[in-house]
């Protein structure tokens, strides 16, 4: 699943994102009009994981991702 669902995605899901979705950031330009709020990036090099401090909602970087220059 990319960084931009085209649809909002339940708190208790996590949305899995690849190396060129970055920079990530929540909400993305294809959420609901009701889901949105103030744009955010969401650090998940790091830690591999993060959650959007807005919403909840969960970004994991998948398995084998290699991230460049970050």
């Amino acid at each position: 699943m990319s960084s931009t669902p085209k649809t909002a995605v339940p708190k208790d899901e996590t949305i899995f994102v690849q190396a060129h979705d970055l920079p990530l950031y929540c909400p993305g330009p294809h959420a609901p009009l009701w889901s949105m709020h103030p744009r955010v990036y969401i650090e998940v090099v790091k830690t591999g994981k993060a959650l959007c401090p807005y919403c909840g909602a969960a970004y994991q970087l998948k398995d084998g991702e290699k991230v460049h220059g970050h």
